[in-house]
């Protein structure tokens, strides 16, 4: 399989599930097209705000503010403009009707044009109910937006290696960060994957800068992995095409 040129993406429209997902999975991407002069749309389907510890204090308005705050912040310095909130509840959206959000992408697909599409793969990367959601309703919306635009989007699940996951694990266990009991990280073959990123230093550490700045989330993991781990983890982007057997009906 060809690997995609990273400066090659076009306009590049991302759909996530919470502040964050985008500038881990794909923020040296967004980083990049934007130093390029590209198009970069990131659409976040939750504010995120489940993601606090039992014993925090604040209200869900509190807990949203918090996040929306941060994203913004870590878009900022990523370079990207263009975000919108799905509005759906953290924690929520597998119990979404996703023809709806589905609905609401495949607009916003044809709105932007985007050439590449990037999202969570059908695993959700941790099972995470989430995340395997938001896949489900882009992987919607590219089919039925892309079946009126000669050639379509090129769309893109997010994924890991063998190799990252063998060093994650050297740091964290992995079944702690996985969402569904004796679910495997998923990981692909190198020869596989259609686009394996690993940015220079300068659009990595600009990388970095946007995760730190989601800090609700991220300084626990980097009190935990320290700065060389997290910039060893944070140091590539995995991304494979869509398979026959990803969803029932098969790839958009």
């Amino acid at each position: 399989m060809m690997v995609l040129d990273p400066h090659h993406l076009g306009t590049i429209l991302g759909v996530w599930a919470h502040p964050d997902d985008e500038a881990y999975l794909s923020g040296a991407l967004m980083a990049t097209a934007v130093h390029d002069g590209r198009r970069v749309v990131c659409v976040t389907a939750t504010q995120g705000e489940a993601g606090f510890p039992d014993d925090d204090a604040r209200d869900v308005a509190e807990r949203k503010a918090v996040r929306a705050a941060e994203c913004a912040a870590s878009l900022e310095i990523l370079g990207v403009t263009e975000h919108l909130w799905l509005g759906y509840p953290d924690g929520g959206c597998h119990l979404v009707d996703p023809a709806n959000p589905a609905a609401k992408l495949a607009t916003l697909i044809d709105e932007v044009r985007p050439d590449t599409i990037l999202t969570f793969a059908p695993d959700g990367m941790t099972g995470h109910g989430d995340h395997v959601a938001v896949s489900h309703w882009t992987t919607l919306a590219a089919r039925q937006a892309g079946s009126g635009v000669p050639g379509g989007a090129r769309l893109l699940y997010a994924t890991k290696t063998a190799d990252w996951n063998h060093r994650f694990s050297t740091y964290l266990d992995l079944d702690a960060v996985m969402m569904v009991e004796g679910m495997q990280p998923p990981e692909v073959d190198p020869a596989e994957l259609a686009l394996w990123f690993r940015p220079a230093g300068g659009v990595l550490d600009q990388k970095l800068r946007a995760l730190r700045a989601q800090a609700s989330q991220i300084e626990p993991l980097y009190e935990v992995v320290g700065e060389a781990g997290f910039r060893d983890l944070a140091a590539e982007e995995f991304f494979r095409e869509p398979h026959p057997d990803d969803w029932p009906w098969g790839p958009s």
